[in-house]
């Protein structure tokens, strides 16, 4: 444990927050080329703090990829987020969880091994754009068998979750003093507020729906907001919203499902945003064996643009998404310990 700690101490102590994403090639970056000698790097630098370092020992198959982001500190840590902690059966820090102890496990697992491997660390994952993947599958030519992408899977082999939306729906409405009676239909926040209600009842309905262990999409109204004052009738409003459908639906088909739902389609005019694939299971075994249960699960990684490209892929990593972006995000010291020796494995001599 002590290797993988000595380099979680480390990586804890960049500040990598995402926004700002005040990221560059020096910092992390820096620390992490020095913590793997003998690789081969090559660097991206996608503008905007988004950069993607490619590490590589020997002739790899298998491709890991580890995002260093974290999310901004939130209001409420009683320690320095910055500086790792060790209470027990917990190693405590912003980014310990998410997944920066996963980052901290393969550099641990290479100095151990001789194997030959590849390691992807990109920046920019809690941007929601994913740009860094996106520009590195688009730019590079070489192939791989499989890719593991850490996330917090409690040390279980995810393969499959839910695909993403988001969407900016803008009303329209025509303004005018309250007092006439025509403000309750022709105000625009009326109008969004008149959608929101079949947008929840429809996502209600949706439970039924199953694909595994999971069950329902996922749908939540993020804001609202439009008008001027109480008495005057809004002539526009606009409202944002996420949805995240199951592995075996399409995110832009569920959300045209949801449009559909506008009691007056020429008064609304809809923008996605960030469109994201499911993680599907593979059809064919996969070429690692994780010598773990496998499981769906509810969040969304980059994994599924790894699939979409081609590659077999699977999640797996140390902690618990329940402790991501959390006060006291923390990680557990055997899950740690676990994925240390997995990576190890995987990897050989």
């Amino acid at each position: 444990m002590t290797p993988t700690l000595t380099h979680l101490e480390r990586l804890v102590a960049f500040n990598t927050t995402n926004p700002p994403r005040a990221i560059d090639e020096a910092g992390l970056f820096a620390y992490v080329r020095q913590a793997l000698p003998g690789f081969a790097f090559r660097s991206w630098n996608h503008g905007d703090g988004c950069i993607s370092l490619l590490a590589t020992r020997g002739a790899p198959r298998l491709l890991f990829n580890f995002h260093v982001d974290t999310v901004p500190v939130a209001e409420g840590w009683t320690r320095d987020p910055f500086v790792l902690g060790v209470e027990g059966d917990r190693a405590i820090g912003l980014g310990a969880c998410d997944i920066k102890g996963a980052s901290a496990c393969m550099l641990a697992a290479a100095a151990l091994t001789s194997g030959p491997v590849a390691l992807l660390f990109t920046s920019d994952e809690e941007a929601g754009s994913s740009q860094c993947i996106k520009r590195w599958l688009k730019d590079q030519a070489t192939a791989f068998d499989q890719v593991l992408v850490a996330e917090p899977t409690r040390t279980l082999e995810v393969v499959a979750h839910r695909g993403i939306a988001t969407c900016t729906g803008t009303f329209t409405g025509t303004p005018g003093h309250a007092s006439a009676d025509r403000a309750l239909d022709d105000s625009a926040v009326h109008e969004a507020v008149r959608w929101a209600g079949r947008a929840l009842a429809a996502a209600h309905e949706a439970q039924t729906e199953t694909f595994g262990a999971l069950h329902g999409i996922r749908f939540n109204l993020g804001r609202i907001e439009g008008g001027v004052k109480p008495n005057m009738i809004a002539g526009e409003a606009t409202l944002r919203f996420g949805v995240r459908p199951l592995p075996n639906q399409d995110p832009l088909g569920v959300l045209e499902r949801l449009w559909a739902l506008a009691p007056n389609a020429d008064r609304v005019r809809w923008a996605p945003g960030f469109l994201a694939p499911p993680l599907r299971r593979s059809p064919t075994p996969l070429p690692v064996d994780l010598r773990t249960d496998s499981i769906e699960v509810d969040f969304w990684t980059e994994a599924a643009l790894f699939s979409e490209a081609g590659y077999p892929t699977v999640v797996y990593g140390p902690g618990d998404i329940a402790q991501a972006h959390t006060v006291g995000e923390w990680v557990a010291l055997d899950q740690l310990n676990t994925v240390t020796e997995t990576y190890a494995r995987l990897i050989g001599d």
